[in-house]
């Protein structure tokens, strides 16, 4: 163990000025909004006046270590380059290895120790300054305690640890694309079918000649509220489901309440398959109106007072109704029916529902078009996954290096595996 001090150099960055701020020769400077764990984003660059002077002691060359002191302090990135006269604010520390330990330190082996001694372990608890805004000093960094184990096994450690977050930040591009093309989907059918009709305007925009626009109440059987009764975490005879289990078309069952509640009653507030569940009041404009689809999970489910569950008549698919109302033009329309309420959310009744404007194709349609977003929230679900799986992953495999319980020599992880992730 070594003081970070004696195997870095630590600058300080340029506070921000009024004169700095409008001055000439203005350069990009990076900010601790722009440094997070192991990455840098760049979308957005701010600008300062800097002298060639200052430039040359407040410069940024590859491979430099930022350390962020203040916001969320130690988190920690490595400079890629990317950028050829590029500073840093004040709020940063830049770390450059001394002259005499070039050639025996990855300064991103201390990224990936930082990570873990400031979110893991707690060992540099109370390393920030007691001010009202905590920091992290450039001495109190300087004098944090930190492995200094061979080049060898640093780099053992950084080439494990780097491949798991590249196959996290692949898996992060191929969610991101797979939400794109849901978006994109949703936007295409139901606006232009799946058959190659012309399209006509109607009271919601375009849709396929041969579609009926409707008032949702001309396509239901029941529009109920949900109970109010007293739930608890402790399983009881009926789940109840909550805002937080809806999700577009689906039900998120992770996390439920249970109520005792006589049978008679039960059967009021009792969900059957096929039933819409809609959220009824959010400070989340975007997630009011959401509903998903009962599925019969879980078992003998009951509906909260802040839902609105919906029986549909024979001959309308609950999926197409559920998958419109979470399309861009159903969200549109929820969020301008809404009422706003003084608590800053939003609320909806069953009348506001009902007069709401659903498109009607014909059931094989509805059918063929639910089946197309279902595969593709199949394939976001699948990419959601993996980077949970992996980012676990790697947080396990953080914590166990850099406490020991797994050392460099021990690590195998199979190329086939690291293939298969990304």
């Amino acid at each position: 163990m070594r003081p970070l001090g004696e195997i870095f150099d630590i600058a300080a960055g340029k506070t921000m000025s009024a004169a700095a701020r409008a001055g000439e020769n203005k350069l990009p400077f990076l900010r601790t909004s722009n440094v997070f764990w192991d990455r840098l984003d760049l979308a957005s660059l701010d600008q300062m006046a800097m002298s060639d002077a200052e430039l040359e002691e407040r410069n940024l060359l590859p491979g430099d270590l930022l350390v962020c002191e203040g916001g969320e302090i130690g988190r920690a990135a490595i400079w890629d380059g990317s950028v050829e006269r590029i500073s840093f604010q004040n709020h940063l520390h830049r770390l450059r290895p001394k002259p005499e330990m070039i050639g025996r330190v990855d300064p991103r082996f201390y990224v990936f120790f930082l990570q873990s001694g400031f979110t893991q372990q707690g060992i540099f608890e109370g390393a920030g300054n007691k001010t009202t805004i905590p920091n992290l000093s450039r001495s109190r960094l300087g004098a944090l305690d930190v492995p200094f184990p061979s080049l060898a096994e640093q780099q053992a450690i950084v080439t494990v640890l780097g491949q798991l977050r590249e196959a996290v930040d692949v898996q992060g591009v191929s969610l991101e694309l797979a939400e794109a093309l849901r978006h994109r989907v949703m936007a295409d059918v139901f606006s232009k079918g799946i058959r190659g009709e012309a399209s006509k305007d109607s009271e919601i925009g375009d849709v396929p000649t041969s579609w009926d626009v409707v008032e949702f109440q001309t396509i239901r059987q029941d529009l109920r509220y949900g109970t109010s009764v007293r739930c608890t975490l402790v399983p009881a005879t009926h789940p109840v489901l909550r805002i937080p289990n809806i999700l577009s078309a689906r039900i998120d069952a992770t996390e439920l309440k249970y109520c005792d509640m006589d049978s008679r009653e039960a059967e009021r507030y009792a969900l059957s398959d096929g039933d819409l569940i809609f959220i009824r009041t959010n400070g989340v404009i975007e997630r009011l109106g959401l509903c998903a689809v009962y599925r019969g999970t879980p078992e003998k489910a009951l509906f909260a007072s802040y839902l609105i569950r919906a029986r549909l008549l024979p001959g309308v698919d609950p999926d197409f109704i559920a998958y419109f109302f979470g399309s861009g033009v159903g969200v549109s329309l929820i969020s301008s029916r809404a009422t706003p309420a003084a608590d800053g959310k939003y609320n909806l009744n069953t009348g506001i529902i009902d007069s709401l404007l659903v498109p009607i194709p014909s059931l094989d349609e509805q059918r063929a078009i639910a089946a197309i977003i279902r595969a593709c929230d199949q394939k976001v679900e699948l990419h959601r996954k993996k980077v949970a799986m992996l980012h676990e992953f790697y947080l396990r495999l953080l914590r166990d290096l850099m406490t020991g319980e797994v050392r460099s020599d021990q690590l195998a992880v199979p190329d086939e595996m690291i293939r298969s992730a990304a």
